[in-house]
This record gives C-alpha cells, sequence and structure tokens, in this order.
C-alpha cells in the first residue's frame, strides 16, 4: 500500500520548487527540469494537472511558467496529495463491490478511521511554506 504515490510525490516536489524560487515571479518549466531532474514530459503532465485542479497558474509564451494559485501557506500537503490521489481514505470498506454489512460493528473499521483522521489532520497540518522552512 502506498500513502502517497509516485505522482503525488512529483507534484510535492514541484510545488515546493516553484514556491521556493517564485518570489512573485513565474518559475520555467526548464528550470523545473534541471532542478528535479524530471524527464520534460512526465513533469509537464505533472505541472498541467496541477494547474487545471486550481493549485498552479500557468502563464504560456516567451518568459512563461507557472506561479502558486495561493500563498505557500494556505496550501497543504493534504491539497497536492488529494489533487492527484483523491480524496484520502485508507479503507472504503467494501466486499464484492458493495459496502461491507458489518461497517457499523466491525471494530478494525473504528481502528483505522481513527488511523485516517489522524494522518489527514498530520497531512493537512503541513503546510508547503512550513516544508519551506524546513
Amino acid at each position: 500500500m502506498k500513502l502517497i504515490t509516485r505522482n503525488s510525490d512529483y507534484a510535492i516536489r514541484a510545488v515546493l520548487a516553484i514556491a521556493a524560487e517564485s518570489k512573485g515571479g513565474v518559475v520555467t518549466v526548464d528550470y523545473l527540469i534541471k532542478k528535479l531532474k524530471m524527464p520534460r514530459p512526465f513533469l509537464r503532465k505533472i505541472l498541467q494537472a496541477l494547474n487545471k485542479r486550481g493549485l498552479l497558474i500557468s502563464y504560456r509564451g516567451k518568459g512563461g511558467g507557472f506561479i502558486l494559485a495561493s500563498p505557500p501557506e494556505g496550501l497543504s500537503l493534504l491539497d497536492v496529495v488529494e489533487a492527484f490521489q483523491g480524496p484520502f481514505k485508507l479503507n472504503e470498506c467494501f466486499f464484492k463491490r458493495k459496502l461491507c454489512p458489518n461497517i457499523k460493528t466491525c471494530p478494525v473499521k473504528k481502528k483505522i478511521d481513527k488511523i485516517e483522521r489522524f494522518a489527514r489532520s498530520e497531512l493537512e497540518s503541513v503546510t508547503i511554506a512550513d516544508l519551506i522552512r524546513g
């Protein structure tokens, strides 16, 4: 099981690089390719998805690139992860494509729900600004 997928990991690294380097200006794809050592097609796919989901703003043409759509203090690790992985869930409690009949009494579900709430809270509490500061 992967809590954070490869796409989410690369998206987090791209957002961190943009936040750290932008300082009011756009960050070019060429700069990000060199900084992050990612293949151009893969990085462009990640950046386009972040733009489509409203986490980045893109600027086309000469001098174009990307900036964060909101300040780094207002963007959480959870925001970036959910942009690629959808709503954060550890378990859906499905059995043969139907909701498990034991969902209300299952002791495992109660524990997993508690772990999920904790993990979600932790991911939500970490902002891009926090990560830049180290």
